[in-house]
């Protein structure tokens, strides 16, 4: 208060050391005359009828230290008008407003503004009574639209001061005038009528209606205020109780402080007072705890909110029901919450600590089996539900086999277990039991013919080779020249893959090659244990199968056939 006195003080000290002082301008001559009609909203602007009408008044808190009101006291002299909201009237923005105007308003009032165009207005408000202006209908400040209607909105002053001359009416809304525009065709004016094809909920709003009259060759302009407000049709519906759902259950622990929330949605009445209620329901009764009265104003209808804090809870209010009621003039819906005693804390995270132990546990032995049965689990998918590789490639071997072949026997010497491995245990349970087609030299290529070109064609016709190292392997040049060859196959046709089976050490010739050397130590390779049964080293042939191609095999027979091993002796 005491800044705005200050502003007060030093604006009247500049107006007064000015060109023109409040005294002067109550001398000059009337700038704007207005009639008004008792008993209504009124306002009046700081502007001359020559400024521009576009807007006739702004409510910004910018123009309040720029414009300053006085009325002619009944002694001549000059009564300021202070921004009090709780007067009437009272300025506000660059306005005077009247909520209602009366016939004791009526009176000269000067408007001084710090512009150096027009530093003061002299206006002169007359108010009358509807009898007195002639009003031929009951005037009123507030009309309902209902939304998706047409409709239109008549200015009330109209009625009035029909036996004078009248100009066109002019429609302002929320200050700003009112004009015709392409994007809202359903606007017009008709007959001084402001008509609206089709109410929305943005024609809320204050309009205005103005108009000249002349009276005695004397002009004089009419206002009247219209309230808008842009409604819906009554809900047909009741409520719907939106939290609590119906038998909710909330864990609490005696002595708690707690909120229950009663929210329902509630569709749009225009005269009916909807409420929410909370009661306290147990075995023996119902009680009241808590209500409010809502009025749902939205035209989609509104959603409220009943908070009822219970202070402490009892013994007694886990044994009760609360229960939350929406109604409205339709009807009503209801809300349930049960109170239960929370479980213990203690207990309860030894059970989720125990439910994560367990999860735990079992993810890791679960990954545990998985890492020590993979091959087992990769097996049993391919005999039941991968494809066979064998069918569409055209070719004739599933894996050539590569060892190191005796160049000379010695009497009563042991067979090898290269060769032996080779030409026994391979056929016996690779091809015996499932059903792939090894290539062995000794038997699949035709004597005669020049060596390293059979070999060479050998590798293109098979999906693997089966290279077994021993300690014979690097000194055997044949077996050198299949390594290399299985290596540069490899190289050229994705599809065959060298296998390398490590039956005992193998020291790598000086003379490989660096490609074969890099191929030794990246190539899969699977180590064999000294055994007189084939079917003992069950682990060697599992890996084996899961480096082999993916065949399916329904015809394997019941006795393991022999192969004959040559007489040739490991030396």
């Amino acid at each position: 208060m005491l800044i705005f006195f200050w502003c007060f003080l030093s604006f009247v000290a500049r107006v007064e050391t000015g060109d023109i002082t409040v005294t002067d301008c109550l001398k000059k001559h009337t700038n704007v005359r207005y009639r008004a009609i008792s008993n209504h909203k009124f306002i009046v602007s700081c502007d001359l009828p020559s400024e521009d009408t576009t807007s006739i008044y702004n409510h910004s808190p910018l123009y309040e230290n720029h414009v300053m009101w006085f009325q002619q006291s009944s002694d001549g002299g000059a009564t300021v008008i202070l921004s009090d909201k709780t007067a009437n009237p009272t300025p506000l923005g660059n306005s005077l407003w009247f909520n209602p105007i009366k016939p004791e308003h009526s009176g000269i009032y000067i408007c001084m503004k710090r512009d150096n165009i027009s530093p003061c207005v002299n206006i002169l408000i007359t108010v009358q009574t509807k009898i007195m202006a002639n009003c031929s209908v009951n005037n009123i400040n507030d009309i309902y639209l209902y939304v998706d209607q047409g409709t239109s909105i008549g200015c009330p002053g109209k009625n009035c001061y029909s036996n004078f001359q009248q100009s066109p009416v002019k429609w302002y809304k929320n200050g700003v005038q009112v004009k015709l525009k392409k994007k809202r065709p359903g606007l017009q004016f008709y007959h001084d009528k402001l008509v609206l094809r089709s109410v929305y909920d943005k024609d809320n709003g204050t309009y205005t209606c103005d108009f000249m009259l002349t009276d005695n060759g004397i002009q004089w302009k009419m206002r009247t205020i219209l309230n808008v407000h842009v409604i819906s049709k009554d809900t047909i519906h009741p409520p719907k109780v939106l939290n609590p759902s119906d038998g909710m259950t909330l864990e609490v622990e005696i002595g708690q402080l707690i909120d229950l929330e009663c929210k329902a949605q509630f569709g749009f009445e225009m005269n009916v007072s909807s409420s929410l209620e909370w009661y306290r329901e147990t075995s023996k009764s119902k009680q009241l705890i808590q209500q409010e009265r809502v009025h749902p104003q939205g035209l989609d209808g509104e959603t409220f909110s009943l908070t009822f804090k219970l202070i402490k809870v009892t013994e007694e209010d886990l044994n009760s029901h609360f229960i939350c009621l929406a109604q409205n003039s339709i009807g009503n819906a209801t809300g349930v919450i049960k109170l239960k005693r929370q479980t213990e804390k203690a207990i309860l995270f030894l059970l989720i600590l125990c439910g994560t132990i367990i999860i735990l546990l079992g993810g890791v032995s679960g990954g545990l089996l998985v890492y020590r049965h993979w091959i087992e689990l990769v097996l049993f998918y391919r005999n039941y539900l991968a494809k066979d590789e064998t069918l569409s490639d055209w070719k004739e071997f599933d894996a050539f086999v590569s060892y190191a072949k005796p160049e000379f026997t010695e009497a009563n010497q042991e067979p090898c277990i290269e060769e032996q491995l080779a030409l026994e245990f391979f056929p016996l349970i690779l091809e015996h039991d499932y059903g792939y087609k090894l290539c062995l030299t000794e038997r699949d290529i035709l004597p005669g013919g020049a060596y390293t070109d059979d070999i060479v064609s050998a590798m293109k016709k098979s999906r693997r080779a089966i290279i077994i190292l021993g300690p014979n392997y690097a000194k055997n040049t044949q077996a050198l020249f299949e390594l290399e060859a299985a290596i540069n196959t490899a190289l050229e046709d994705k599809t065959m893959k060298p296998i390398l089976v490590q039956v005992e050490t193998f020291q790598e010739p000086p003379s490989l090659s660096p490609k074969v050397r890099k191929a030794l130590r990246i190539l899969p390779r699977v180590t064999w244990r000294t055994s007189t049964s084939p079917s003992a080293n069950k682990q060697f042939w599992k890996k084996l199968r899961y480096h082999l191609p993916v065949k399916h095999n329904n015809c394997a027979l019941d006795k393991w056939p022999t192969f004959p091993i040559s007489n040739r002796w490991c030396w």
